[in-house]
């Protein structure tokens, strides 16, 4: 039987087709929800990190973090265990577009329809007013129009050229687009073969080696055929001969490999350099303080000791990325506008108490000392401060973050 991956638009009946097929026909259903738990099972990463791949907001530490693209690393060598288990799938969701190599036993459905018939399908069936209905596809529309993006590089998640179908349901009907679905998955063209199965374990192979560069701070496409793994760097690299020799270390001794080779992805010739992440060092550090041009040379200065920070110069916007980004060390000033140092440590110690707080101050008393260790704070700095005594206080709050 063959494996059915749907991709759909919100509100276009895609849940009540994919019922229908799977009371028909002997599928196990795969989420989103499902490949994020195993990712998460997999990786050692929370659940709630690997989800956020699928939000069309990318982290502000993410150039240091790699979050994102280890996330989808662990997505797709899930899925591509998923596969390798044999029994058929059907795969709905954003997940459905993790496949980077072809599988011809994998038939692969767009379900979509023009706003109108999916504003009507959310009044009809979901209740929603007409204006909530349009805000809700354009949010989401756009979600999906990052990630397709973002996977395949393409910039229509509709595009033709991603899927063997496309249906517009509320134009057809559920019935019939049950049928035609079911249809095509009969046809020979889709058909289990010998040569089909041996694509998936191409697929896991290449996902297995990606997920373990991916875990050594490598970002890179990975593919595979017969053994032989192809790695795609693709930014601009300084030393390539000494980035091959390392990725090929790494790669050489995982089961399955039997050659490695390299090409360069069409990103390579950019501006960008290649560099590789060291996850032993903090990437999530959030520097919250009003004297701009101290904060930015502050930042400045730890990048150069590869300790990637975001910066941001009042305590609400120390709070919102709290909210949304969840750094692990955050370097707080006490003197600001609007809520001071003191109060955003009290906030983010009685909402996040694993987020590991260095006070760092040029007109701290030494009763704001005491008050501030009192609410949690990892370290209390005076400014000027040496760099070094700064970058020490970082990694050891950081070390205590991962041993937490």
């Amino acid at each position: 039987m063959s494996d059915l991956f749907i991709f759909s638009g919100l509100f276009c009946q895609a849940d009540a087709v994919a019922k229908r097929i799977i009371d028909d026909i002997d599928l196990k259903l795969v989420t989103d929800n499902d490949l994020v738990a195993d990712a998460a099972s997999l990786s050692g990463m929370s659940g709630s990190t690997i989800a956020r791949v699928f939000s069309h907001k990318t982290s502000i530490f993410n150039k240091f973090s790699h979050e994102k693209e280890r996330s989808i690393a662990w997505l797709r060598l899930a899925l591509a265990k998923k596969l390798a288990e044999g029994r058929p799938l059907l795969v709905s969701g954003f997940v459905s577009q993790l496949l980077s190599q072809e599988i011809d036993h994998v038939l692969k459905v767009c379900i979509i329809d023009d706003v109108h018939k999916r504003v009507e399908s959310a009044l009809n069936n979901n209740g929603l007013p007409e204006k909530d209905a349009s805000k809700a596809i354009l949010h989401s529309d756009e979600e999906k129009t990052v990630w397709v993006r973002e996977i395949t590089g393409s910039t229509d998640p509709w595009n033709s050229s991603l899927y063997d179908m496309i249906i517009p349901v509320g134009k057809i009907g559920i019935d019939e687009s049950v049928a035609l679905i079911k249809e095509q998955l009969s046809n020979s063209a889709v058909e289990v073969t010998e040569a089909s199965k041996k694509a998936v374990q191409n697929f896991l192979l290449a996902a297995t080696v990606e997920t373990a560069l991916a875990v050594k701070g490598h970002h890179v496409e990975v593919t595979a055929e017969s053994g032989t793994v192809y790695i795609a760097i693709n930014k601009k690299v300084i030393m390539v001969e000494r980035l091959e020799k390392e990725l090929r270390e790494m790669a050489e001794p995982i089961e399955g490999v039997k050659k490695v080779e390299f090409k360069f992805g069409k990103e390579y010739y950019e501006a960008d350099i290649y560099r590789r992440m060291d996850f032993e060092l903090p990437s999530r550090v959030l520097l919250v303080d009003d004297e701009r041009e101290f904060v930015k040379t502050l930042s400045e200065r730890l990048m150069l000791r590869d300790l990637g920070s975001a910066v941001v110069y009042d305590g609400e916007s120390a709070m919102n990325v709290v909210h949304n980004d969840e750094p692990e060390v955050m370097i707080l000033d006490l003197k600001m506008p609007g809520i001071d140092g003191i109060e955003v440590l009290r906030r983010v110690k009685t909402k996040c108490p694993k987020i590991e707080v260095i006070i760092l101050t040029g007109h701290g008393s030494e009763q704001d000392r005491k008050t501030c260790m009192e609410l949690g704070a990892f370290a209390y700095l005076n400014k000027p401060v040496d760099i070094d005594v700064l970058s020490t206080a970082l990694k050891d709050a950081y070390e205590k973050v991962r041993n937490s």
